[in-house]
């Protein structure tokens, strides 16, 4: 895949059909392979989609500013955020809709007269991908986060949003930690007595049948790390999602030696990207495509490995 940079920037599409992924690292992101095959897809029945582009692009953070004025200047129509920007990206938008701002994080940005407009559509992809992947409802279940970056933001908020019976979010770092638990009280979507907020060290092990461990660290990425979710926590009737993914990595072995049901984050990179691209273009939008690419770029990387 093609990595843009901000000093030699040569966008494909015209001014105003341009998308872009941004993030540091970029040039793993399946997003350009997905968005670009679901965009010539629905240009077949929408004509004037024809010529939009979707590509990734290289921004360290201490120029994401620099790279969102430079955007809105070339006219990229939107933007998708990973790793490290959806926090910052907060402080740097011209508005943030419901959504961003109770969690926190933004991963969607679409462009207005002055700026660009913050959301996230984490939550309707990890909503989804459950879904999908294990045929349940985050509604009522009880939920195991692990971490506290910027995908676990919008995945908590979601959890709670959604009617969960309670949430608890585990990680390694205490000011991380403090930092979420200090946003999630603040947007008043959840009372206390549904959200904890414990570090790995002081971690409860009161999971049980039933319960939903999800992992939101980066532990994961790579096949020789270790598994972020203790074997104390695999317990009979857990079910696992792992928001890494195109990895046969440790906690999927450990879930697998064990019979516990486990899907990788490929699901919601997908509906995560199904609900950017709805809110882009407003045209409904072909998630198999979608998936397919993604799947198809894996299998490229893979044998190429």
């Amino acid at each position: 895949m093609d990595v843009q940079r901000l000093d030699d920037l040569m966008l494909s599409a015209p001014a105003g059909k341009r998308l872009a992924v941004l993030g540091d690292p970029i040039a793993h992101s399946l997003s350009p392979a997905m968005h670009n095959a679901a965009l010539a897809e629905m240009a077949r029945k929408a004509p004037e989609l024809a010529g939009w582009a979707y590509a990734a692009i290289h921004v360290p953070p201490e120029r994401l500013k620099e790279a969102l004025g430079l955007l809105h200047t070339e006219g990229v129509a939107g933007i998708n955020l990973t790793i490290p920007h959806k926090v910052q990206a907060r402080d740097l938008v011209e508005t943030l809709d419901a959504e961003a701002q109770a969690m926190g994080a933004v991963n969607t940005l679409v462009r207005t007269a002055g700026g660009y407009r913050g959301t996230n559509t984490d939550g309707y992809g990890i909503r989804r991908a459950v879904e999908e992947a294990f045929g349940m409802d985050l509604g009522g279940s009880d939920i195991w986060l692990f971490g506290a970056g910027g995908a676990a933001r919008g995945i908590v908020v979601s959890c709670l949003q959604a009617g969960c019976k309670r949430v608890t979010v585990i990680n390694r770092t205490p000011s991380r930690l403090r930092e979420l638990e200090d946003q999630v009280h603040s947007s008043g979507v959840a009372d206390r007595d549904r959200v904890r907020f414990r570090l790995l060290s002081e971690a409860p092990v009161d999971s049980g049948a039933g319960s939903l461990l999800i992992n939101a660290t980066s532990l994961g990425l790579v096949e020789s790390d270790p598994s972020p979710i203790g074997d104390d926590f695999l317990k009979e009737g857990t079910r696992v999602y792992d928001t890494t993914y195109g990895i046969r990595n440790q906690l999927a072995r450990d879930c697998a030696e064990r019979g516990i049901p486990y899907a990788d984050g490929l699901s919601m990179l997908v509906w995560q990207g199904v609900r950017s691209l709805e809110i882009w273009t407003g045209e409904p939008v072909p998630a198999d495509t979608m998936r397919r690419a993604a799947e198809s770029c894996l299998r490229e990387r893979k044998g190429h490995g």
